[in-house]
């Protein structure tokens, strides 16, 4: 799952992508392996300028329109079912709601529309579980939202990063160390660690220069279970993942 950013408050700024590159920028993804790209128009960044829902869906509708008619596999990044509403308008696959179904008409919207969806663990909030136990729980607890609202094709995301002021990056390097244990729910599971915090606390590096970190740890990830990987570097990840393969098949 290749990711882009439009937008600009995003903590890689590395990562944003201006209306008039997102078609070949995505184009270029699928050419390097990619088999979906993921487009969010907000950053969700403990400190980053809080936009309103209406500009993240103008930011999005505007984005997708580039993409109409290409064939290529979307996902769309939004917890706002008003975002979602409108994305569904053009040529979507996938919903990754970050809420984890935190909002019934996001989660009938995703019901209705039959489209698959990436699931977050989310309490009171996207992120905010402190430890491996209660991200466990959470994720029972998204599961339980799925049955309810008759969502019935989705991924689960453990949710790492720092999206609460209160994360610490032990958390993140546990969820990392057992994400194996996540098979339990008998579902796909996503990684998405590219270039987040908890990979510059053990190297002192910032979004730019994480990406040899990202590779460090998606590895791990690939040998532990891992369905689908959400990066911002295509070509590095598919190298990765080939080698993996090759290796398992000897």
């Amino acid at each position: 799952m290749g990711i882009i950013n439009i937008s600009p408050e995003s903590f890689f700024s590395g990562s944003y992508v201006p209306d008039d590159q997102i078609r070949c920028t995505a184009e270029d993804m699928i050419t390097h392996g990619a088999d979906i790209i993921d487009i969010g128009a907000r950053s969700t960044a403990p400190g980053s300028r809080i936009i309103s829902v209406n500009e993240e869906k103008e930011r999005l509708t505007a984005a997708l329109k580039t993409l109409d008619g290409t064939g290529i596999t979307v996902s769309v990044d939004t917890m706002y079912p008003e975002v979602l509403e409108a994305a569904l308008t053009h040529d979507i696959h996938m919903a990754n709601d970050i809420s984890g179904l935190l909002n019934p008409e996001i989660a009938q919207l995703i019901a209705d529309a039959g489209i698959p969806a990436i699931l977050m663990t989310a309490n009171q909030t996207p992120g905010d579980c402190c430890n491996f136990e209660e991200t466990m729980k959470s994720l029972h607890t998204v599961t339980d939202r799925a049955m309810i609202a008759g969502v019935q094709s989705y991924i689960l995301d453990p949710g790492v990063g720092r999206w609460i002021p209160e994360r610490t990056p032990e958390a993140d390097f546990e969820i990392c160390r057992r994400f194996q244990e996540l098979s339990v729910f008998d579902r796909p599971l996503l990684a998405a660690i590219s270039r987040k915090t908890f990979l510059g606390s053990a190297t002192g590096k910032n979004p730019e220069d994480r990406l040899a970190a990202t590779l460090a740890v998606t590895a791990g990830l690939v040998l532990s279970g891992a369905a689908m990987i959400r990066t911002h570097d295509i070509p590095e990840t598919m190298d990765l993942i080939n080698v993996i393969t090759a290796l398992q098949a000897a």
